[in-house]
């Protein structure tokens, strides 16, 4: 895999940037409840030399009764004013688990109209593996100064993605594991009907990593999208169960060169709330 520091950088990159001044390295963990495992006790422990751990609620909208939603941009400028984190630096984006919710913070970037973003391949579990240095102390941080463009065209809401579904204007592609897209296992999400928005392919995010938690090679990568029938000359719409692992979609579309893509930023957490949205089980 070639690095792209707008996209995803390897290991051996990040390594080697480390002591650049305009680096900015984000722990971005976050898992399910049933995971068992608390990211902020994690970094405590163990993180990469100089990154600053964000809580996946700093970073959402909390006003939200659909869970992880993209936060007022004054609420993200303050947050990474706060971190140290603003223009001209180059960030970084990691998860514990490989590649899981990295991709939630870089699509927030992105969002955000920051384009010098990019998550790390495979994540902690791999620069642990390797033998690479850690720490167990927060970095100084100094307040950074941040602009910020929002790019609206990334993000899509509800009324669009309803649209888009009844008129096949977009692929719409489901992050979630085949059985959830199915609507043959149960939500974890209570209250919430079981299948997927009509129209929509099943891309599960773990079909785009290897075993490692790296993501596939490119070539690797269309070949997913390729055996899902998705018809790569329309413009995506990613969705999952609340708009953290449709990112990983994202990133591998950006990946393969496919710059026509948004997100659907309720997911099934707002579509299978409401009954007068339509819903197919099966495949």
């Amino acid at each position: 895999m070639a690095d792209d520091p707008r996209i995803l950088v390897s290991t051996d990159w990040l390594e080697a940037h480390l002591n650049d001044p305009d680096l900015r390295v984000l722990d971005m963990s976050w898992y399910l409840p049933d995971a068992g495992r608390d990211p902020k006790a994690e970094y405590d422990a163990a993180h990469i030399p100089g990154a600053r751990f964000v809580p996946i609620d700093e970073v959402s909208d909390l006003r939200s009764a659909i869970p992880h939603t993209a936060p007022p941009v004054e609420k993200f400028m303050s947050r990474m004013r706060k971190w140290g984190v603003g223009d001209g630096h180059q960030v970084v984006v990691y998860d514990g688990a490989g590649l899981f919710s990295a991709a939630r913070l870089w699509w927030l970037f992105k969002l955000m109209g920051k384009q010098d973003v990019a998550v790390l391949d495979g994540g902690f579990a791999k620069w642990q593996a390797e033998g690479r240095p850690t720490e167990d102390m927060p970095p100084m941080m100094r307040d950074r100064h941040m602009t910020v463009s929002r790019q609206a065209h990334l993000l899509k809401d509800v009324t669009q993605v309803a649209q888009a579904s009844k008129l096949g204007t977009h692929e719409i592609l489901d992050a979630r594991a085949p059985a959830r897209f199915r609507g043959e296992a149960p939500e974890p999400r209570a209250g919430l009907r079981a299948g997927h928005i009509p129209g929509s392919r099943n891309i599960p995010y773990t079909s785009l990593l290897a075993e490692d938690g790296t993501m596939l090679p490119t070539p690797a990568l269309r070949q997913v999208f390729t055996d899902a029938s998705v018809d790569l000359s329309k413009p995506v719409i990613t969705t999952c169960g609340s708009g953290v692992t449709a990112a990983v979609i994202n990133l591998a579309l950006a990946q393969i060169g496919h710059d026509a893509h948004a997100l659907y930023d309720g997911s099934w957490a707002e579509w299978g709330m409401y009954p007068d949205l339509k819903i197919e089980t099966g495949e």
